[in-house]
């Protein structure tokens, strides 16, 4: 299931379904310590005698976002009930807050009472094991914890806070969850629990005939019980109110802080454009760390996550935030891979979001026992070409020159040493979707744009012998390019080729691959170079989905997920970012208005396959079109935000010619 809604400040961070139940709960970091684990939380209704959980079908819910910021607009409508329910939520930008104002309209021509519950079922340290949950008189709110981690909860409805209240076992022999005992509308009152347990409490008013109230949920989460004290006491002081208006106004000048240029696109999909920034805003961390995805859900599917940072999606989410204007928000991006650089000069294949090494499946042998570097090399090339476009953005020379001895000269000494002297390409290593050993165009190219972009830092800083000697390495791969990954009977560049360790013999992987656009994304090549645009073309040809959805897979029987074996109709599922890889290149080689417009329809394309809320997947289905794997995708997010940018920019170049 994707998460509809996410909600988060580099610490805290909170995924919602489209119940508006929260699924995970992410502390101290981003993507680590999940202390929900994708359990529903629930939220219920008692009227007139009468009970619904949210995620009963007889709700009609708009999981949403308030325009241009992180604060919730979604609302849930019960006929049969007669009662409407908008919920806004947000966590704040600087404390470990995360707040709910829920406006109960009632739509009968009747005084009624309602009552909210609330169900908080967590996992804490990611285990069952151990939890403890209690009421809390001197706060009268609910508390669970477990060692350094507390987790408050309360509320108020018309001013009145929590009326009734229980903890008990949960997913233990019989016992289901307190959620079961809400069900009548009344609770026991059991003030703790210990073990693996839950919590429900409720919000309880009288609406009068065809009036509405506010009600309000707030979380409070710190290492200790005064930690979350006084952050609640935060919430008193404040005011219910002004704390969301508070976490609303900051979001919504975060995201509006400089002008969207003039362009033809429409303002959907401009709306997007920011909707993306911010949702890659709750997926990085304050270390610097930012993380592919954190949807739980993809658990049941391989048991194990994308709640980790590949050097690679971090160094293309950095350069699409720094082209957008948010230097800040990633330096700290490129300081964490300086402090991660293996001693040789390179980066392993994902980390933590605390910054330790990942679980991975690329072995240290091969089948022939032969040793081998377990990594992806287009990760530590992208990383020195992602901060050299950082560079470039911010002209920050102090910044630049405090990562050039720990970063650049290190990490362009490997990828000089790390070559094939007879093919003059980068010696083997894993390609960028993790599934094969050898020498991949894409690789290849994000190794030139790295020494290129270790050439014109050494340039600026005067080390003019280091300067040439990465300037010579990016050429002998580009030659290599030329001479073994394109294909003059195919008039295309190829996605790689395969060594034989026993006999040398090289084999070439004639596989029609999205991720060739790199050879022109990274500068190797113009993207009008002939070879190029007919590589492209071909691409496009081979790799569109002919469905009603439509879209561009990744490359020719992509098994990931795979939905059909009819690879004409359906070469493998369609991809958010393969879609506007594409666009991207329609863009660079766009020579007025006319031709720009090619490019509108792949970023159309992707607006229509965001959830309501503006969530993007990975992938969809071919033929229905619905999430596959996880939701958001970072990497997804950051490449719209990324090509957006590209049309708008080419569009106001273009638009300066014919004036």
């Amino acid at each position: 299931m994707p998460r509809h809604l996410v909600i988060g400040n580099g610490q805290l961070l909170i995924n919602m379904d489209q119940f508006l139940q929260i699924r995970d709960i992410y502390y101290p970091y981003v993507g680590q310590q999940n202390h929900v684990q994708g359990h529903a939380n629930r939220i219920g209704v008692w009227v007139d005698g009468k009970f619904s959980w949210l995620h009963s079908s007889e709700w009609e819910i708009h999981p949403d976002y308030d325009q241009d910021t992180l604060v919730t607009y979604s609302t849930a409508y019960h006929p049969h009930l007669g009662l409407k329910l908008i919920f806004e939520e947000g966590v704040h930008q600087r404390e470990m807050l995360m707040i709910r104002k829920i406006t109960v309209h009632n739509l009968e021509n009747q005084s009624r009472e309602v009552r909210l519950f609330f169900h908080q079922d967590l996992n804490i340290y990611e285990t069952e094991v151990g939890d403890t949950a209690y009421y809390c008189p001197d706060t009268k709110s609910v508390i669970h914890y477990k060692r350094y981690r507390y987790f408050l909860f309360n509320g108020e409805f018309d001013e009145t806070g929590i009326k009734q209240y229980t903890t008990g076992v949960k997913r233990f022999q019989a016992a289901e969850g307190t959620w079961r005992d809400a069900e009548d509308g009344h609770l026991h009152a059991n003030p703790i629990a210990q073990g693996s347990v839950d919590s429900t409490f409720s919000l309880e008013t009288i609406l009068e005939a065809n009036s509405k109230k506010t009600a309000y949920y707030w979380m409070t989460v710190g290492r200790t019980k005064e930690e979350v004290s006084n952050i609640h006491e935060y919430v008193s002081e404040i005011g219910t109110l002004l704390t969301v208006e508070k976490i609303r106004m900051y979001w919504n000048r975060w995201v509006n802080k400089s002008v969207l240029p003039e362009s033809d696109l429409d303002q959907a999909l401009l709306s997007l454009y920011k909707r993306s920034l911010l949702i890659v805003r709750t997926q990085t961390n304050q270390n610097g760390t930012i993380i592919a995805a954190n949807d739980s859900d993809i658990l049941h599917y391989n048991r194990d996550h994308y709640s980790y940072m590949w050097p690679r999606d971090g160094a293309l989410i950095a350069s699409a935030m720094s082209k957008a204007g948010y230097h800040g928000m990633v330096s700290n991006f490129y300081r964490c891979c300086a402090e991660l650089l293996s001693k040789e000069g390179y980066l392993h294949h994902k980390y933590n979001p605390d910054g330790s090494v990942g679980s991975s499946w690329h072995p240290y042998i091969d089948r022939s026992k032969h040793s081998q570097l377990p990594i992806q090399e287009d990760e530590t090339g992208l990383v020195l070409w992602a901060f050299w476009e950082h560079y470039k953005s911010t002209g920050d020379i102090e910044f630049a020159q405090s990562l050039y001895k720990f970063l650049v000269r290190p990490a362009a000494k490997f990828l000089l040493e790390f070559m094939d002297e007879n093919l003059n390409l980068p010696l083997p290593s894993y390609d960028l979707w993790e599934e094969r050993f050898g020498i991949f165009s894409f690789t290849s190219a994000a190794c030139y744009g790295g020494l290129m972009a270790a050439h014109s830092f050494a340039r600026l800083f005067g080390e003019d012998d280091r300067a040439d000697s990465y300037y010579e390495g990016a050429e002998r791969i580009k030659n290599g390019i030329e001479t073994h990954l394109y294909d003059s009977d195919c008039a295309c560049f190829i996605r790689g080729l395969y060594t034989n360790n026993e006999t040398g013999e090289v084999t070439k992987d004639y596989t029609i691959e999205s991720s060739v656009f790199g050879l022109f994304a990274f500068g190797v090549f113009q993207a009008d170079d002939a070879r190029i645009v007919r590589t492209m073309e071909e691409v496009e040809k081979r790799l569109t989905v002919n469905t009603s959805i439509g879209g561009v897979a990744r490359y020719v029987s992509d098994y990931y997920f795979q939905q059909s074996q009819n690879v004409e109709e359906v070469p493998g599922n369609p991809w958010v970012i393969c879609t506007l890889w594409i666009a991207k290149w329609k863009i660079a080689r766009a020579e007025s208005i006319e031709q720009l417009g090619e490019a509108k329809g792949h970023i159309s394309w992707v607006f229509k396959q965001a959830l309501s809320s503006g969530i993007l997947p990975e992938q969809v289905h071919p033929y229905t079109g619905k999430p596959l794997s996880v939701a958001p995708l970072t990497w997804s997010h950051a490449t719209y935000v990324d090509v957006v940018k590209d049309y708008l920019e080419k569009y106001e170049e273009l638009s300066r010619k014919t004036t």
